[in-house]
């Protein structure tokens, strides 16, 4: 519903012409973040090169790493969480893992850094599910810091939740070279 000021708007000004495989409304953009979650994305300038970088995307070829600082403090050094993802049938603006049925999903942490209060986690993910981290984070009672749709505190200071897209590891579509 944003016509200007947007990312897509910087980059057309800046690029020219992007891949048009997005459509008219997302051109160049190969896969999304949640609306607060900052970081990493891929762009593609052209058709070809779009395709090839949605063929990683889909078959889970790209490695997507993350920073989050969450609430509370995770005990284990890192863990695996594997829960179905599925929209949640009483509040239908946020996902859930608390049911039998979804779409899989799995995500890997590892603690970089414990805080009084925190912890801050690096998360990998296989599979690019809607909400996926801050899902599976509050799933095991540790949502992102800010994230008050999966039950953290407001952090009115923030401005948002702290979760950001750090690392994105794929093929260049030219070329092939791990990038």
């Amino acid at each position: 519903g944003v016509h200007s000021g947007t990312l897509v708007n910087a980059l057309l000004h800046r690029f020219g012409p992007l891949s048009s495989v997005g459509g008219p409304v997302r051109p160049g953009i190969v896969h999304r973040l949640d609306r607060f979650t900052s970081g990493v994305l891929l762009v593609a300038k052209n058709d070809a090169a779009h395709r090839k970088l949605a063929a990683q995307f889909s078959g889970r070829e790209i490695e997507k790493v993350y920073l989050a600082l969450v609430q509370g403090v995770v005990k284990n050094e890192s863990g695996r969480i594997e829960k179905p993802i599925a929209r949640d049938p009483v509040h239908r603006t946020r996902m859930t893992a608390r049911l039998a049925e979804g779409r899989a999903a799995w995500s890997e942490y590892r603690v970089l850094k414990r805080y009084a209060e925190f912890t801050l986690l690096e998360v990998r993910i296989g599979t690019g599910r809607t909400h996926q981290i801050r899902v599976h984070l509050a799933s095991i009672k540790h949502p992102v810091v800010g994230d008050t749709l999966y039950g953290a505190a407001a952090q009115p200071e923030l401005g948002r939740y702290f979760l950001h897209a750090h690392r994105i590891r794929f093929h260049q579509p030219a070329t092939g070279v791990e990038t």
